[in-house]
Parts: structure tokens; sequence; C-alpha cells
């Protein structure tokens, strides 16, 4: 499992979602599902996969929050016909941000939503060199607009084998400010994240449809991470809090993975109604819980 996760929250379509995007994927598959009762979502669905580089959850948890392009998932491809396939897929039942098309930075590329509301950036990447296939991108609007270098710069700060990549800027790009970031590309422990800011009038902001998990093997780490992180504490519950650019981070001990495998239905019942009760996880009253006869 790598450090950082991107943790989708979905209605309901989460294992059909997971199925589709598996498909679309050379090297993807489902780790493991895991079913959560008694929460304030009722019985709820966890679902570990990896689609080529990275490991995601998805959560199927009710009509809560929504995903919006505040984030979005780039796909890299290495021929126009890999962009047609996935995009032909992707916007079925979806809709268009930016159609197929040629565009100064790609030959090929289409920014799409799809019949989830997931959104994708689809681009024919023959002038670039491809560190992954595919690649969380973050874009900075409304209050947070004109924050992208710092939010990642910070961010970077906080991982180990962490750096800042590729920087382009606008210039002369009105209602963009000049100096503010085109695209940004970083490394957070091994993985490649991208941003972005845009002036332009949205009618969203990051929520916490989208998260990113952190796996913490020790109380000093997710005590660590949590003092760095925390912005907001009207968010803080169960793992999840909110930094100060408004974005949600999920501070996650490993272990807790080996707990929900558990099919010991009442061990995994008093987990979570331990884990419901915390804000910041504490490790040790987890373990204790778990082992308890």
């Amino acid at each position: 499992m790598k450090k950082i996760m991107p943790h989708l929250w979905f209605e309901k379509e989460g294992r059909e979602a997971a199925e589709l995007y598996i498909s679309l994927f050379d090297n993807a598959y489902i780790h493991d599902i895991t079913e959560l009762s008694n929460t304030p979502s009722g019985t709820v669905e966890m679902i570990t996969l990896q689609l080529e580089n990275i490991d995601l959850m998805f959560l199927t948890a009710g009509p809560f929050v929504k995903f919006n392009p505040s984030v979005s998932f780039l796909i890299a491809c290495s021929t126009m016909d890999e962009v047609n396939h996935f995009y032909n897929t992707l916007v079925e039942d979806g809709s268009e941000l930016m159609p197929l098309g040629k565009y100064d930075f790609s030959e090929h590329y289409a920014w799409v939503i799809d019949r989830y509301g997931l959104s994708w950036q689809i681009m024919y990447t023959d002038q670039y060199e491809q560190t992954q296939k595919i690649t969380p991108t973050l874009m900075f609007v409304g209050e947070q607009c004109g924050r992208a270098e710092v939010a990642t710069t910070f961010y970077a700060s906080l991982f180990k084998d962490s750096k800042i990549d590729k920087l382009s800027r606008y210039n002369n790009s009105p209602p963009d400010v000049d100096g503010t970031i085109l695209h940004i590309e970083f490394t957070l422990a091994d993985l490649t994240f991208a941003a972005m800011d845009s002036a332009y009038e949205h009618a969203f902001e990051f929520n916490e449809a989208i998260s990113f998990i952190i796996n913490c093997d020790t109380q000093e780490e997710i005590d660590q991470f949590w003092e760095a992180l925390s912005f907001d504490t009207d968010a803080e519950q169960c793992g999840w809090l909110k930094d100060k650019f408004g974005f949600s981070w999920q501070i996650t001990p490993s272990i807790m993975y080996k707990m929900f495998r558990d099919k010991d239905e009442k061990k995994l019942a008093k987990v979570t109604e331990a884990f419901l009760k915390m804000k910041k996880f504490d490790i040790a009253e987890l373990i204790d819980v778990y082992e308890a006869n």
C-alpha cells in the first residue's frame, strides 16, 4: 500500500465504478472489499484498488458530497488511439469540460466528467516524459486561487522523497494573474501530483468527495501529520481533517487495513464503534479494542 492514497466518496456506485476503471487499465485490480455497519451513513462499503501506479480507496456512503473538477485524474497516453480509447468509455453518459481535440499543450486532449461525476483529463503526451500513468491534479479556485505554489511547496515539506518537479506560470493570460501557476508537478512520497490556479469563476471548490489518505505506521507519525495539516477543528472527525487550503486529508493507521480484513464481524463492529468516536486516531486504543476478548 502506498503512503498516500486518493479516497473517493461515492453515493452508491463505488463498486460499479471500480469495475469500470479496472477494465480500462492494464495493471489494475481490487485489493479488498469491506462492509462497515452502524456508521452515520448506515452500512458502507470500502473498496481498495490499484489503477496502474496509484492505490485508491472508494467509499460508498450516501449522497452527502459530490465530485467536482477541483480534483481530476490526468491519464498520460502514448498514442492518439489510446486517448480515444479512454475518451470513448469515460465520456459515455457523462459530459465534456474541454472537447476532444488539439490544444497548445497537446495534439490530442480532452477533459471529461464520467457517468459518476468524476473528472478525467486524457492527454497525448508524446512531447513529455511519462513519469506515471495517472496523476491526481488539484485546481485552486475561488478564494484559494493563487495559492497552488505555496500549497504544493508546503505539502512537499511534509513528506520524505518529495520535491517540486516542474513549474510553469501564467503570462498575459487574463483573468489569471501573471506569475500564478499554470501547471506544477510535485512528488509526495514517490507519487507524482499536479496542480494549477484558475481565476475563472467556478461554482465549486475542494470538498470531502475526494481526499488523500496518509497511511501511518506509528502514533508519532499520526501526531506529526495531524499537527502540520489540521486547520479547521470543525472538520476533524474519524481521522479526517481539512488543511489551510481547504483540502481534506485522512490520517490513518496502516494497521487498520489488517483489522478491516478480519472476518470476525464482532471484532470489526467494535473497531468501527471505537474509531467513529475519535477525531485523531489513537493506535493503542484501536489495538486494545481489536485484541480484547
